[in-house]
């Protein structure tokens, strides 16, 4: 019979002496230092590996003795796998993963990434994120009971006064309804865990939700690099920048609480009134009204981009413009926290590197009332080569909140903030650029920030009350005005008039939304009174009646050559407009308003008049959407 020498005691003793460093006997009870601390630097020494399914299991000869033997192993992988499983169940939809470009390219930092992903010749990782049939069909059933969830939301006043109508929401009635809402319920849930199961099987989702919480637990620069090569939820994307963080207040001025960022309030509608008690109580009526209005009708007319209706039908086109602004511009999305807890999407595409000098120049674009970045105005200083910073108003795509007044403004404060401290981006190299709507927020900014370079505004408006008085109907004109300046007040000129840097106004020719009767009527295009009140906070002498009149005159003309007519029938001399300027900042400052043309006459003053509407004012051929060409983003004039 043959005899096993590995179960002999001399054997063992030997193995025992190998595993933790001890010569005592195993039956040796007397605590042992040397073998103690032998252990335990091989425990430190030993590696932790984690693999795709989110296990983790030593390696070693000692393995077996550190774990408790296989069983505990086994049940160490259940639990991974039974983690991962509830992540890719609780986990965010993955939309895209980009192609990694060849310079950026490096092995993962993070633990079980799989080398596939890192190999430049991966093709199946360079196209949209291609799910399971399961997940597939899942993630369907799950965007439809959405919309039908989003109509059900919109249309519940009409659904609970029918139902109320027809006698159904009594007890009796309600109790199933509230069984059959339940089962629904469960439906869903149980699909949901399908939708992870079907993740759970794919090893790019595996390795994608990998990454996440690596990066949610550790904000290195490598796990976010890595982070940045997928499109998916942004809800789960991690925070990049803190309004609170120490270095990005410094130079600010007083700084935003956690109430928001100071705005311009309107002045009462009746001055002079005493707020009593009595008073107070008999405007409460219509301050509800105006707050319903408000918050239900009106913030979703005045920004349509809200409606997750209409961002769910505009979702492939948002994620095609992501795409081209991370493949091919090499832009940065990143999440901003505002003062208010709103969380801001954004993307920056940096062209300092490259050889065109505007490329130092950061412009940041405001979009319009449905407009995103993904599609917006920022191809346009794309195009001229300038970097660019676009963010998305609050409860547009990734960003959250509701885009009233007192959010647009607290967002727009974390952006600037955020392209100072974080981007690194001077305010003197920092150009506001503005379509529609967007003229709020960059003449808050402007307001706010009065270093920054200048003020690009296309389309916009001085006042959102004419713009809504249109729409609505007469009898409501009290209604409108009371709600628009308690709840909505887009003053855009008064704002602007706080700002003492150049401004240039691009006015559309054919605009069919800042008009307020037809778009032939070019007089009511509410960038012409923009421009007249913001020349007559800054020359009140020069746009006296004479000035105003000829620059009214001049605003009528409905093309190019109409406008060189007025403005050589009144013979400006631009030389000596300049001359006149100039002179009179040599003496008395930068600072506006000033009181030049005071002792000039009526001809002088008309001059001067046309000469800066025309420096201040670009016409350009088109209707209100029409994307601005890249060689109609001029900065404005200055002296």
């Amino acid at each position: 019979m043959s005899h096993d020498s590995s179960n002999s005691p001399r054997s063992k003793r030997l193995q025992l002496i190998s595993d933790y460093g001890c010569t005592r006997s195993s039956k040796c009870r007397k605590p042992c230092s040397r073998s103690a601390e032998t252990v335990s630097t091989r425990r430190e020494a030993e590696p932790v590996r984690a693999d795709v399914q989110g296990t983790q299991h030593l390696s070693g000869p000692g393995r077996a003795g550190l774990t408790g033997g296989p069983a505990a192993g086994r049940a160490a992988a259940r639990a991974g796998a039974m983690a991962k499983l509830l992540s890719c169940v609780l986990g965010p939809r993955l939309y895209k993963i980009y192609r990694e470009r060849d310079s950026e390219r490096a092995p993962s930092s993070v633990p079980g990434t799989p080398t596939s992903v890192t190999n430049p010749h991966s093709s199946s990782w360079d196209t949209y994120y291609q799910p399971r049939a399961l997940e597939k069909h899942a993630d369907s059933i799950l965007a439809l009971a959405s919309v039908f969830w989003s109509i059900s939301y919109y249309s519940s006043p009409f659904a609970f006064f029918y139902l109320y109508r027809k006698g159904y929401l009594s007890l009796s009635k309600v109790v199933p309804f509230s069984h059959y809402a339940g089962t629904l319920l469960l439906l869903l849930a149980g699909v949901a865990c399908l939708r992870g199961i079907g993740r759970w099987t794919n090893p790019q989702y595996r390795q994608f939700i990998t990454i996440l919480e690596a990066t949610h637990r550790n904000h290195s620069a490598e796990n976010k690099r890595q982070l940045a090569n997928y499109n998916f939820d942004f809800r789960s994307w991690p925070v990049d920048f803190h309004w609170e963080e120490p270095s990005s207040r410094k130079e600010s001025r007083g700084g935003p609480s956690r109430r928001g960022v100071a705005l311009l309030r309107p002045e009462p509608l009746h001055r002079g009134t005493a707020d009593t008690f009595l008073n107070r109580v008999k405007k409460l009526p219509c301050q509800i009204t105006s707050y319903l209005v408000a918050h239900t009708l009106g913030r979703r007319m005045l920004y349509p981009g809200s409606v997750y209706l209409l961002q769910k039908a505009l979702m492939p086109v948002l994620l095609q413009g992501q795409a081209r602004l991370v493949e091919e511009c090499h832009g940065r999305r990143a999440k901003l926290l505002a003062c208010d807890g709103n969380e801001i999407d954004t993307m920056f595409v940096d062209r300092r590197g490259t050889a065109e000098p505007q490329g130092q120049k950061l412009v940041i674009c405001c979009e319009g009332n449905a407009g995103f970045y993904e599609v917006g105005c920022v191809s346009t200083p794309l195009e001229a080569g300038y970097s660019v910073l676009g963010w998305n108003h609050p409860g547009f795509a990734g960003s959250t909140g509701v885009p009233f007044p007192q959010n647009e403004a607290n967002a727009m404060d974390v952006v600037v903030q955020f392209a100072i401290h974080r981007l690194g981006f001077q305010p003197e190299d920092i150009i506001l650029y503005a379509w529609s709507i967007g003229g709020f927020t960059a003449t808050w900014a402007a307001m706010s920030y009065p270093d920054i370079s200048a003020v690009i505004l296309d389309a916009s408006f001085d006042d959102l009350v004419p713009l809504a008085l249109k729409v609505m109907p007469d009898s409501w004109r009290g209604l409108v005005t009371r709600t628009v300046r308690q709840h909505l007040n887009l003053n855009n000129a008064e704002q602007l008039c706080r700002y003492q840097g150049p401004v240039l106004l691009i006015r559309r020719t054919r605009d069919e939304i800042i008009t307020t009767t037809v778009p032939e009527d070019i007089m009511s295009n509410r960038g012409n009174d923009l421009l007249l009140k913001f020349l007559q906070h800054r020359y009140p002498r020069v746009m006296a009646e004479e000035g105003l009149r000829v620059v009214r005159q001049w605003l009528e003309a409905s093309s190019q050559l109409e406008e060189a007519s007025i403005y050589s029938r009144w013979e400006v001399e631009e030389d000596w407009c300049l001359s006149v300027l100039r002179s009179y900042q040599a003496e008395h400052g930068p600072e506006f308003p000033w009181s030049v043309g005071e002792d000039m006459s009526a001809d002088g003053r008309r001059q001067l008049a046309l000469f800066l509407a025309q420096k201040h004012l670009n016409n350009f051929e088109a209707t209100h959407c029409t994307p601005l060409p890249a060689q109609n983003f001029q900065m404005p004039w200055h002296l």
